[in-house]
């Protein structure tokens, strides 16, 4: 009797876990993630990932694409969703592959994302340099030539990436072109030289965004300083933004919020993923602390996927809640 009753029990928790399953939103639906190369990105594209597969769905690897060729993809329906999507700073892009008609976009997923220039601390100190339009100067920039060309050598933006735009503009904007030469390549071994320099008591003027791992390399205030601009001046649909702070500052840019953005028809289809997209939330100080572990060495798929599932873990309740209110989303 007492074995009928374990098997019934067994039994009935069985067809209530395959009904379960069978009922979520998400079940016979493959989702396509995209993300730019920047490997440091894959962290927040895979909680998303990892959140819509608890909602039933098949969830490809991130095809990693350049930001533009991201949001065509998606607006065209080639991709599902990205989870690295910056306003302001791609606004120009966003817009460009059919903005608001063509994404769904609700909600914001990271805040307070800050970025501009950077300048070694020592060297800040002993110039009196507090602001980049004093890179005018040739006898300041020279301080900075690391080619002997005479002009000062910002480490810049990936060809593609939104800051590009906005860096080349503002060169050209606070008259700096005869004096700055903006280097591009592949950011993270252009960084990795210009940590190099740093170490070798060398001056160093590089661009850089939170969250990301530099900012927990290089410490502003202690290693390094921002550098403020003369005027707020940004390219394209971001024209009029004034970048000036509350305090009077200003670093060239805003603060930034990132989001997640989908195909709007997938999104309206699919309301438990909308709902989900439009709810989730992670702290800036997280990714930061997750992206410094991986410029550390622990960088492996197998070493993010235990970053995605430590966070989870520590976040379970939070995780949890989006699962629940992005079912009943869906009723």
């Amino acid at each position: 009797m007492r074995h009928s009753l374990v098997f019934a029990t067994a039994f009935t928790t069985l067809v209530s876990t395959s009904a379960f399953a069978a009922d979520l939103p998400g079940k016979g639906i493959t989702v396509q993630p995209v993300q730019s190369t920047l490997s440091e990105e894959t962290f927040q594209t895979l909680l998303v990932s990892r959140a819509l597969e608890k909602l039933g769905y098949t969830v490809d690897k991130p095809n990693e694409v350049d930001y533009n060729v991201g949001y065509t993809s998606i607006a065209a329906g080639d991709a599902t969703f990205t989870a690295v999507n910056w306003i302001p700073l791609h606004d120009d892009m966003y817009e460009a592959a059919g903005g608001d008609k063509k994404f769904y976009r609700e909600g914001t997923l990271i805040n307070g994302a800050a970025q501009g220039y950077l300048i070694d601390k020592k060297t800040a100190d002993q110039y009196h340099i507090t602001n980049i339009e004093q890179f005018k100067d040739p006898k300041i920039a020279k301080l900075f030539d690391t080619n002997g060309n005479g002009k000062a050598d910002l480490t810049g933006c990936n060809p593609g990436w939104g800051c590009e735009a906005v860096i080349n503009h503002q060169l050209d904007a606070y008259d700096l072109t005869k004096t700055v030469e903006h280097n591009q390549g592949n950011y993270a071994a252009m960084m990795a030289d210009t940590i190099t320099r740093f170490k070798e008591g060398k001056p160093i003027i590089y661009y850089t965004w939170t969250p990301y791992w530099v900012s927990d390399v290089l410490k502003p205030g202690k290693d390094v300083v921002w550098l403020q601009v003369p005027f707020s001046s940004l390219p394209g649909v971001q024209k009029n933004i004034d970048t000036k702070l509350s305090n009077g500052a200003n670093y060239g840019f805003p603060v930034s919020t990132m989001h997640i953005v989908a195909n709007k028809a997938w999104a309206e289809k699919n309301p438990a993923a909308a709902k989900l997209f439009a709810i989730m939330k992670l702290p800036l100080s997280d990714i930061n602390a997750q992206n410094a572990m991986m410029h550390d060495g622990k960088s492996s798929e197998a070493d993010v996927q235990g970053q995605v599932d430590g966070w989870v873990k520590a976040h379970q309740q939070v995780f949890d809640g989006w699962i629940k209110e992005a079912l009943a989303a869906q009723k």
